[in-house]
């Protein structure tokens, strides 16, 4: 079972998790599972092409799977096409994309589906060990997390349709800080204003953005960052 987003634990309460490395870098991937293994998770399978880690996420079933977005044999987007295609498998199976380069599009065809467990980092991030944990964390416990410089990029170029528009600075500021994976608790802190106003700001985003009440805060979250990121609503992947 999925925990709630909100509730992702710090490093001592996080758990081992079951994970499957892809990239083609054999010395990123010797590394990141140096890493891995080090803070006491379990690497099922290390592996440098697409079809490789179809094959991993289909016999492993892991927590979660980090993958390099450009891979052979085009260094374009196969890893990113190996994860969708992974997840049309195994609907919601946990996707941590690593990127050298910020590329708003991928960002949008990982969050196509709506399902939420995807995230979405610049490899510099992974140098910054406990946010890059932290995010593989929230990403295995089925949250969105986005690199704050996607964020940025799709703030300044993302259209102003969807509702987005009619949001106030503060209101697009906290849905800025859901994309990036931000619980209720880390947007107060970030923005240091109280919990109960972050949850009021937050009911004003899905009511400006047009979303139906629902009892699934993560699926709500999810349609907020896929408004954000440009007015679409998730569409079925064939």
């Amino acid at each position: 079972m999925r925990l709630n987003p909100d509730a992702a634990p710090d490093r001592a309460e996080r758990r081992p998790l079951r994970i499957v490395v892809a990239d083609d870098s054999v010395l990123l991937r010797e590394g990141l599972v140096r890493l891995l293994v080090e803070d006491g998770h379990r690497v099922q399978a290390a592996v440098g092409d697409g079809p490789a880690l179809v094959a991993a996420v289909l016999e492993h079933r892991p927590d979660v799977s980090i993958v390099d977005v450009r891979m052979p044999p085009t260094h374009t987007d196969e890893g990113l096409r190996a994860a969708i295609s992974a997840r049309s498998y195994v609907p919601g199976a946990p996707m941590l994309m690593l990127s050298q380069y910020v590329e708003a599009s991928y960002a949008g065809d990982l969050l196509a589906d709506g399902t939420g467990s995807v995230g979405y980092l610049l490899k510099d991030r992974v140098a910054r060990v406990e946010e890059f944990l932290d995010a593989l964390d929230r990403v295995a416990h089925g949250a969105t997390v986005l690199d704050p410089q996607v964020v940025a990029r799709l703030l300044a170029a993302r259209r102003r349709d969807g509702g987005v528009s009619a949001l106030t600075a503060r209101e697009r500021e906290i849905l800025a800080l859901m994309a990036e994976g931000c619980s209720n608790a880390a947007v107060a802190r970030r923005l240091v204003i109280s919990a109960s106003a972050v949850e009021k700001h937050i009911g004003n985003i899905f009511a400006k953005l047009g979303l139906p009440p629902d009892d699934d805060t993560r699926h709500r979250r999810v349609l907020a960052v896929l408004t954000y990121l440009g007015g679409r609503g998730p569409v079925s992947r064939g």
